[in-house]
């Protein structure tokens, strides 16, 4: 059989130029093995070995555990389903739509409530007295400055009186204690005058 030589002449230039590629990942590949290794090619050839065994041996795993061959099956579905954008893109059926909606029904009927009584408020929250309420806001601040003052006052007259009370229980109490001992004392006096002198 006979080829055209143009087409021979085609075959071998792809030839050369998948062995031209070949070379340049080969020294690609003996440069990033010099730069881990240096010039230990023996240590090279163990890590690749370590690695070739490592592979068989969890290749052999997963051909004789059911669970971690399907597991290996499903990651690709796992890593959909963990992807933060899987919800947006489900298509929800109707029916179950419909679920979700009697689910909330509850829930729904109080907002749709909440509405219906902020939608009755409007007129009032639209009122001239509301829209005027951020001109009133400087006198507003004005007045609590006023009150935290008067505040503070009150504070600290009630301090003085309940000092003032402390001190006048105390002077009570010292005066009756006072008092006790006068009138010990003019019990006693009282008593010696009532003795008469003996006669000889």
């Amino acid at each position: 059989r006979h080829f055209p030589r143009d087409s021979r002449r085609g075959g071998a230039e792809r030839g050369e130029a998948v062995m031209a590629e070949l070379k340049r990942l080969q020294d690609r590949l003996d440069r990033l093995e010099t730069r881990l290794y240096g010039d230990r090619p023996l240590q090279a050839a163990q890590f690749v070995d370590a690695v070739v065994k490592i592979q068989a041996s969890l290749g052999n795993i997963s051909n004789k555990r059911e669970r971690i061959k399907t597991l290996y099956k499903k990651i690709d579905d796992l890593m959909k389903f963990l992807d933060p954008q899987y919800i947006d893109r489900i298509d929800v059926p109707d029916a179950m739509k419909l679920e979700f909606i009697l689910a909330e029904e509850e829930f729904i009927h109080s907002q749709v409530h909440l509405l219906e009584l902020v939608k009755k408020q409007q007129p009032y929250l639209e009122s001239e007295h509301i829209k005027g309420v951020p001109n009133y806001s400087s006198k507003v601040q004005a007045l609590i400055k006023v009150q935290i003052e008067e505040q503070d006052q009150c504070n600290a007259i009630t301090e003085d009186v309940t000092k003032m009370l402390d001190e006048y229980n105390k002077m009570i109490l010292l005066l009756s204690k006072q008092f006790v001992q006068w009138e010990e004392m003019l019990t006693k006096f009282e008593a010696a005058k009532q003795i008469k002198p003996s006669s000889d």
